[in-house]
């Protein structure tokens, strides 16, 4: 079975070989990590939620499903900085950082799953070409 081209993982976490590309995608610094102690490649803050979505979620987690769509929508809008993480992931493993403690429901999360999603779209119009 493959792996995954694109991952997620807390900032706290340990960096591992297998990370790959690691890009923190919160749009502020990670409370109680100093700059010059987290492992990444790139602080990639226009890809994460605007900051009314943010905080319209938080206000009720119910709300999850219907952030989820918003948030794609956000990212159709963000495409150099799709892209840029696309092209990683085509040339190797992706992980994006996030500091939230909900391992499951973060934006990191739906970002991964939007970036595969986009990923299997490319490769079936590659092969129909």
């Amino acid at each position: 079975m493959k792996k995954n081209p694109v991952q997620t993982k807390r900032v706290y976490d340990e960096p591992a070989a297998s990370d790959g590309y690691r890009v923190l995608v919160d749009r502020l610094w990670p409370r109680g990590v100093k700059k010059t102690d987290l492992k990444y490649d790139l602080w990639l803050k226009d890809i994460t939620p605007s900051s009314s979505l943010r905080k319209w979620v938080h206000e009720d987690k119910t709300r999850w499903a219907e952030f989820t769509k918003r948030y794609c929508a956000e990212l159709d809008t963000e495409p150099d900085a799709v892209d840029l993480l696309l092209d990683k992931a085509r040339h190797g493993c992706v992980t994006l950082l996030y500091a939230t403690k909900d391992e499951s429901h973060n934006h990191a999360n739906v970002l991964r799953d939007y970036l595969i999603s986009h990923l299997n779209d490319s490769d079936h119009s590659d092969s129909e070409r």
